[in-house]
């Protein structure tokens, strides 16, 4: 792997490949929904959208046209630390890829026109993922539950519709203006380059770009709420419960022993969980866990149990409880398997030079490396039963959410 630091900030980590008829490039930057302050919130995800409706060079639209009439592919996320641009071009179009990303950051065309269509865009999207979908509202209330609407991490990036609406052309403007800069982002290119020229070539389309003081993020000093219990009525087809807690931040090694200790107690049927409260109790038809990383503050870890006919939610978190309060860390190989589905998929990710990019972008922005790609695997086999056994049985914060159907069967 080949790093690489620009004047103005911009660093960039090339990791050749020479069999592989493609390259893939993942723009990160450091700018979330935690960065947003109440009354201003879902701008970080507004510019996922934004950021494809022109600049200077480049018509709305046509990023994605372009890419794809060489027979690539692009898209973008964003999470509550950091939105993501990437995409994946034959060998041939990876200085086409560099160009487009590197006009948008120089010239992107924040107008009123393409703000108006695209807080339309948001409308519906969130219409379409949250509002009009059963347990749709489920991430809004877990973090609403442990954070509160004051918190940074009080809200999920889509953030609020009346927000959106309200904001003018100049907040949106200033967001980018204080957010999209060189030395706020991340820059991987994975597959059939030369890193020399790469780096080259980087080096001829970005470095004109003019940076600025990185923004000044400042310290986190809400505190998360208390534990609590909320009841939800809605339009769902059976009810579920959450008991979800406090989880170590994604940056901390406890956050993997978290992840492995999730998995021993809910990935699949061979799962402590699925085995007690499914098989041999009866009392719930399927158990799984959702985890929320954050970064600045503790993440939020969740169990999700659907309760057998016959059987309510309270009755089934008691027994969910009581197998909480009963773990004492795995048993016979439940680690090893736990672990051992954790690298499958950790390798089955690597295949594709675009999940490969994700990947080293990801451990770079969370763990300060790029590098730390090569030792994964030796950090998760550094993982203990006891440090399973610790990081489950502290959940500071525990709090229940009961979805229950409006018109129960």
């Amino acid at each position: 792997m080949l790093r690489h630091r620009l004047a103005n900030g911009l660093n960039v980590a090339i990791l050749p490949d020479p069999g592989s008829p493609a390259v893939a490039l993942n723009l990160s930057f450091q700018v979330g929904s935690v960065d947003e302050v109440p009354g201003r919130t879902g701008f970080a995800h507004l510019f996922e959208h934004l950021m494809f409706q022109g600049s200077d060079q480049v018509a709305p639209g046509e990023h994605l046209a372009s890419i794809e009439s060489v027979g690539g592919a692009a898209n973008a996320y964003t999470s509550s630390d950091r939105t993501v641009y990437h995409e994946t071009v034959p060998a041939g179009a990876f200085e086409l890829a560099l160009w487009l990303e590197a006009d948008r950051l120089r010239s992107l065309a924040v107008t009123q026109a393409n703000l108006d269509a695209q807080r339309g865009v948001v409308v519906q999207e969130k219409a379409q993922r949250y509002d009009n979908r059963p347990y749709g509202d489920m991430l809004e209330a877990l973090v609403a539950q442990h954070f509160g609407q004051q918190h940074p991490y009080g809200h999920i990036p889509i953030g609020s519709l009346a927000d959106l609406h309200a904001a003018s052309l100049d907040d949106v403007t200033a967001f980018h203006r204080r957010w999209y800069r060189p030395s706020q982002a991340h820059l991987v290119i994975v597959g059939a380059v030369d890193p020399e020229t790469a780096i080259a070539m980087v080096e001829q389309h970005f470095a004109d770009l003019e940076d600025a003081p990185s923004p000044d993020r400042g310290s986190i000093t809400h505190e998360a709420l208390p534990g609590g219990t909320r009841e939800l009525i809605r339009e769902v087809p059976h009810p579920l419960v959450h008991r979800s807690w406090l989880a170590p931040a994604a940056d901390q090694r406890d956050h993997l022993a978290l992840e492995l200790g999730v998995a021993v107690l809910t990935q699949g049927h061979a799962s402590r969980l699925h085995h007690s409260l499914v098989k041999d109790q009866g009392v719930a038809r399927e158990v799984h866990a959702i985890i929320l990383p954050h970064m600045r503050a503790n993440s939020i870890a969740s169990i999700m149990v659907r309760p057998a006919d016959g059987i309510d939610t309270q009755t089934v978190l008691g027994h969910l409880d009581q197998a909480l309060a009963a773990f004492t860390g795995p048993l016979g190989n439940e680690l090893e398997r736990a672990k051992a589905q954790y690298e499958r998929d950790w390798l089955e990710q690597l295949a594709t030079v675009e999940d490969r990019a994700e990947a080293v972008g990801q451990l770079w922005f969370t763990h300060g490396d790029p590098t730390a790609i090569n030792t994964w695997l030796d950090e998760l086999a550094s993982i203990t039963p006891e440090d399973v056994a610790r990081v489950i049985s502290s959940r500071p914060g525990e709090s229940q959410l009961h979805y229950l159907p409006r018109n129960p069967s």
